[in-house]
């Protein structure tokens, strides 16, 4: 898979809540969008791609060894795609001063951590560049980290507000969604499910209702801001929860039978991909039960079943990115008409 010769790039503002400032006053939140076409595009849907962590749009629209993102490969397979910078991250600015206070989003130590984790060096065949921080590859990475919003309550409710008017503007879409990027489509999904054709959980943090070292916690199993359930919740306090044990694992939470069901998401199908080298895929299957649970329709999307094998958490810029979207396509393949 590879990028078509020509691609049309033009970008756009998902615009931010004005607020009063001491000198004037400001767009707050707002959400850049890039948007690439090719000359025809022959998809019905377009699709979305959020980005995680600390990151930002280039995520996708390139790689640490300088190779086409999935962006890129997209448009080649003759879809429209729309690249977002979430709010408070790279073109989309972050005045701590009116947005609220920052945390910083992702060291480059706890970045391999995570993306290229000693513990599978071996089997993780599939990483692009070096392991060390003063790699070149590293840095090009570690070089586009930027801060993210204290409060994740206010983080994920307000990608939820400019996610879905990015759908609004654009009509029925699919949405990929990345690691900490994981809540924003989730929550996407759930403001505006009529427009959502399938969405892509590509090892989004987790598991449910997890605490996060930032102090954090999913408190409403997916995201720190509300779901839409059913019966209704009015707070996260309202959810019962319970742990069950896992053979060989950690044990998992799930809400107490009988349990409240997704009402918007259990209408859109999702994927939930994963890789085996990587830290996120210790809480897939926690994940998978959250959802099928709350009545969704989820499945699981493992490379290696599909004959892809040494990936880990950055499978969107590994050497084989390609073979990894492809998978994904299949799936859409089935998925989505």
């Amino acid at each position: 898979m590879s990028a078509p010769e020509r691609i049309v790039r033009d970008g756009f503002w998902i615009a931010g809540e004005l607020r009063g400032t001491p000198t004037g006053t400001a767009s707050v939140g707002s959400m850049y969008v890039e948007r690439l076409s090719p000359d025809t595009t022959t998809r019905p849907h377009p699709v979305v791609l959020v980005h995680g962590g600390g990151g930002q749009a280039t995520d996708y629209l390139g790689t640490p060894d300088g190779r086409p993102g999935w962006a890129q490969q997209l448009v080649g397979e003759g879809f429209t795609v729309y690249v977002v910078d979430r709010p408070g991250h790279g073109r989309s600015p972050h005045d701590p001063a009116v947005f609220g206070p920052t945390i910083t989003a992702l060291t480059a130590e706890r970045f391999l951590s995570i993306f290229a984790p000693e513990a599978y060096a071996t089997t993780h065949t599939q990483w692009p560049v070096g392991r060390t921080l003063d790699d070149p590859g590293v840095q090009q990475v570690t070089a586009s980290f930027g801060p993210m919003l204290a409060d994740w309550a206010v983080m994920h409710a307000v990608e939820q507000q400019r996610l879905a008017a990015l759908l609004d503007r654009i009509g029925p879409a699919i949405v990929f969604c990345h690691s900490a990027g994981g809540p924003a489509g989730y929550l996407a999904a759930d403001a505006r499910p009529e427009l959502v054709e399938a969405l892509v959980a590509i090892e989004t943090v987790g598991p449910p209702f997890a605490s996060h070292p930032t102090g954090n916690v999913l408190s409403w199993g997916l995201a720190c801001a509300p779901l839409t359930y059913d019966p209704p919740a009015a707070d996260a306090a309202e959810l019962r929860l319970v742990s069950e044990e896992v053979p060989g694992g950690p044990p998992r939470t799930l809400q107490a039978e009988p349990a409240r069901r997704l009402a918007h998401l259990a209408q859109v199908p999702i994927a939930v991909v994963t890789s085996p080298n990587s830290p996120f895929r210790s809480f897939d299957d926690h994940l998978l039960a959250f959802l099928r649970q709350a009545g969704c329709q989820a499945d699981a999307v493992r490379l290696e079943d599909h004959g892809v094998l040494g990936n880990g958490h950055g499978m969107m810029f590994e050497l084989n990115n390609g073979e990894a979207l492809q998978v994904i396509l299949d799936w859409l393949g089935k998925r989505v008409q």
